[in-house]
């Protein structure tokens, strides 16, 4: 299981996936699907996200796939930025369509 900060251009969204990789081309597909075509993604540790998002963590991750999947745990940027530091952040995955 991977967490991650996806910047968009419509700003931060919070995700789950089963996905190895945010380089992974069915990530990016499915990214792309939903019309993300551009993005700077970040991992931040699952941990982190079940302590800050609790009991909606667990529902999200309830209804996560095991394989090849994604899932929106926050879509409030200001949320998002509010709920993690930058020194949390991993190291950036730039991604143009």
């Amino acid at each position: 299981m991977k967490a991650g900060i996806i910047f968009t251009g419509t700003g931060p969204i919070l995700i789950l996936t089963s996905y190895e990789s945010f380089s992974d081309s069915d990530f990016i597909e499915k990214l792309r699907i939903k019309g993300i075509e551009k993005f700077i993604a970040f991992e931040v540790p699952e941990e982190l996200c079940r302590k800050r998002y609790g009991r909606h963590f667990d529902v999200i991750l309830g209804d996560l796939h095991q394989t090849d999947d994604l899932r929106v745990l926050d879509y409030n940027g200001h949320t998002v930025l509010k709920n993690f530091s930058f020194r949390e952040l991993g190291e950036p995955y730039f991604h143009e369509g």
